[in-house]
């Protein structure tokens, strides 16, 4: 992947949970629960749209799931991460090595855990940047459940003046994303906040 991909990447995985859970209510989901492992980013989404929050570093999704759900499992699961998902897991250790043996390009730590956790005949959408190939895809899991799964780009002519006219009325709020405003000189400073994850850096915008 070229620098310009890896930031890509990296810049959608940090936006990409908040602003899904966003569109989640938008579109009628009566819950919503957002799954990271930074602090900052959770509290983001719970000040900016009240949604719930579960912090895999210290918490076990599936059973965080299991239980807020009833024991069914969510009815429908939104891989948002990609590539380069993270988890604290033997499997995170098997999918770097497999990645730097060059065996599998990518990291779908976080597919896998949608399709899991997922209720029987409910959806999966993926929606993270992949590039090319993974490994132990959980082909049967997805089978025996019945799910439906779907993976997509954003379909910029067809939806963007949508966003844009639900920006204008208020109705999706963004200034929230932009943590770090600085002017455009101070770019390599403000791609190192963001890259490391200092100063609960979400954006950062350059100013001329």
């Amino acid at each position: 992947m070229d620098v310009r991909g890896r930031f890509e990447a990296e810049f959608g995985a940090q936006q990409r949970p908040v602003l899904l859970a966003r569109a989640a209510q938008l579109l009628g989901a009566e819950r919503v629960l957002v799954i990271d492992r930074f602090d900052y980013r959770l509290r983001q989404a719970e000040q900016q749209f009240g949604v719930e929050t579960i912090n895999y570093a210290n918490t076990s999704v599936g059973e965080a799931l299991l239980e807020a759900s009833g024991g069914r499992g969510p009815d429908v699961c939104i891989e948002a991460v990609g590539c380069e998902a993270h988890s604290t897991g033997p499997q995170h250790v098997y999918d770097q090595v497999k990645s730097k043996l060059k065996l599998e390009t990518d990291r779908p730590i976080a597919v896998r855990e949608a399709i899991y956790n997922c209720r029987k005949g409910g959806s999966v959408f993926v929606l993270g940047v992949f590039t090319g190939f993974v490994d132990k895809f959980p082909l049967g899991a997805m089978m025996n459940k019945g799910l439906t799964v779907r993976g997509a780009q954003q379909h910029g002519q067809r939806y963007i003046p949508m966003l844009l006219d639900r920006i204008a009325s208020g109705e999706l709020v963004t200034n929230h994303l932009a943590t770090h405003v600085m002017p455009l000189a101070d770019g390599p400073r403000g791609y190192q906040l963001f890259k490391d994850k200092e100063d609960g850096c979400v954006r950062s915008v350059f100013q001329l």
